[in-house]
């Protein structure tokens, strides 16, 4: 058994509040940075049993995404740069939430119920956003590793995707990439220049130029450190990059979508193209001003959409038998659903809302495309799919047509991070598909036209309540809410809504989208109403919203 003597004695200089509860959810632990110490030392600790657990390095992120400046959180990355597996995810709670002198037990209950061998070497990767608690925070992670004899490398600040791309390339002995972060930009910026030199001929230089709001966050760092590998062949005018602005105040990619107005703090003129990241650039968002001045929002629906329709016209000029699917969650606009199905002939699958259900289902296919609506997403090939693709490109016989398309999809393969959503690897990926199919972001957008919608919330005592079925898209409980909206929906065209509890508080989320945004937001008001009287609602009923 291991020398536990260096865990107490490291603990007791990260000591736990007393009373204090965390849970570990989808996006790691996140709180108010001052509450999140004795988490950090922990999570280091969990981490090293994780790595000798699975044989691996495992990554440590230390960042609360979109959060406010003064939060911060963490995340562990598991082998091949996919969020921490499940069953883990208990232990991640009940190691911050064991009392400080009960650490040690709980922390041995791991050790034995994963029947952990601790004379194997653990490795660790840690990195952190700009946050100014996330230096003495992933120190802390650091202190954990090492209590338990743990090699660790601190790579300092990173985007969160750049960390799980870090750890796949370790996994897989270099075979996904260097792992470093120069090793990043050249594989992703590589691929880039290749997709670029096959720019339709209406394809200007102006149109090189992009506007970046940065968040205020790491991405703006990086994208300055990785504009040298871009070799002029994109032109970004970087703002929010973190100089004076605060991190995700008024700016990120959540406020954009949110709010759906562009951030402050940038100029983008009617027509050219602006994106936002979010705060650690797992997110993108796109959107111009028209001629009229009205602002367009491009979502991680349209983004999908983009990419699926470029993937599968490659597949058809390269004549390869590979199955294509776009995952989605009822949140997805019906009208990027009916495009993608009608029009594009792709298959589309709807799952719970979280992006581990999205990264799953998307397993399931050649090629899954996955991006929820606040643009977080990416692309996942199957083994196969990559060798088809690369034996093709390779083959001498293979015709001039093919032989482009197969060229195209490889290099697509390269500038995607299949980890996990990346605003940069998104960025360039998007980047290309416009210059290749010489679209104008006007164009890309007029693809299909989003039904207008509303999302609203309902306070109630207890979400638990609401039970649901078909990806979250009917509800089971309580009885006679089904119907209920079932008969509202009824009354509108081109109607749909549905409620789902939400992950970490007493409310119940209201989605509604149909013909007209007067219609939707009736139809809105009068679904939380069915909430409200249904599912015990607390406070003053629903107010109309107009």
């Amino acid at each position: 058994m291991a020398d536990f003597q260096d865990v107490s004695e490291q603990s007791s200089l990260h000591p736990k509040p007393a009373e204090l509860v965390s849970q570990y959810g989808t996006a790691g632990f996140r709180a108010n940075a001052k509450l999140l110490d004795h988490i950090m030392f922990r999570m280091g600790l969990l981490a090293a049993l994780r790595s000798k657990k699975t044989k691996a390095t495992i990554g440590v992120m230390v960042t609360a995404s979109h959060n406010p400046e003064e939060d911060n959180g963490v995340k562990l990355i598991d082998p091949m740069g996919e969020m921490l597996l499940q069953t883990w995810e208990s232990y991640a709670t009940q190691l911050a939430n064991a009392e400080q002198e009960d650490l040690l037990t709980a922390l041995k209950d791991v050790i034995e119920k994963e029947a952990i061998n601790m004379s194997q070497e653990a490795n660790v990767f840690v990195g952190k956003d700009t946050r100014s608690s996330s230096s003495s925070l992933s120190q802390a992670v650091l202190d954990g590793v090492a209590a338990l004899g743990g090699h660790s490398k601190d790579y300092g600040l990173v985007t969160t995707p750049q960390l799980h791309y870090m750890v796949r390339c370790q996994n897989t002995q270099g075979k996904y990439g260097e792992a470093t972060v120069e090793g990043y930009y050249k594989k992703l910026c590589q691929a880039f220049i290749q997709l670029i030199n096959n720019k339709a001929s209406n394809c200007t230089d102006d149109q090189k130029h992009l506007s970046v709001d940065g968040a205020n966050g790491i991405g703006a760092l990086k994208v300055n450190e990785m504009e040298s590998h871009l070799k002029k062949e994109l032109l970004i005018s970087l703002f929010n990059d973190g100089s004076k602005g605060k991190l995700n105040h008024q700016c990120g990619a959540d406020f954009v979508k949110v709010q759906q107005k562009p951030p402050t703090g940038i100029e983008v003129n009617p027509g050219e193209r602006g994106c936002s990241f979010d705060g650690d650039a797992d997110r993108i968002v796109y959107y111009y001003t028209d001629s009229d001045g009205r602002f367009h929002l491009l979502d991680g629906d349209k983004i999908a959409t983009l990419i699926s329709t470029f993937l599968k016209e490659l597949l058809t000029q390269a004549s390869l038998d590979l199955k294509i699917a776009v995952v989605q969650t009822a949140y997805a606009n019906g009208s990027s659903t009916h495009y993608l199905e009608n029009t594009m002939k792709v298959t589309v699958v709807c799952t719970k809302t979280g992006v581990k259900h999205l990264h799953h289902a998307a397993q399931e296919f050649d090629i899954g495309v996955y991006f929820e609506a606040n643009g977080h997403g990416t692309v996942l090939f199957s083994e196969a799919a990559e060798e088809k693709i690369q034996q093709l490109a390779e083959n001498p016989g293979t015709d001039d047509e093919r032989k482009r398309a197969a060229l195209l999809l490889q290099n697509t393969v390269n500038v995607i991070n299949q980890t996990v959503g990346d605003a940069i690897s998104d960025m360039l990926l998007i980047e290309a598909i416009l210059a290749i199919k010489g679209l104008t972001i006007q164009q890309w957008d007029a693809m299909y036209t989003d039904l207008p919608n509303r999302q609203l919330k309902v306070k109630v005592s207890d979400r638990r309540v609401i039970d649901t079925t078909d990806a979250e898209r009917r509800a089971v409980s309580p009885a006679g809410l089904q119907e209920a909206i079932d008969s509202l929906v009824k009354k509108y065209k081109q109607a749909r809504s549905f409620v789902r509890p939400s992950g970490t508080e007493d409310v119940v989320r209201v989605y509604a989208e149909a013909e007209t945004q007067e219609s939707t937001d009736a139809m809105a008001h009068e679904v939380s109403l069915a909430v409200y009287r249904l599912a015990g609602g607390v406070g003053d009923e629903p107010k109309p919203l107009h």
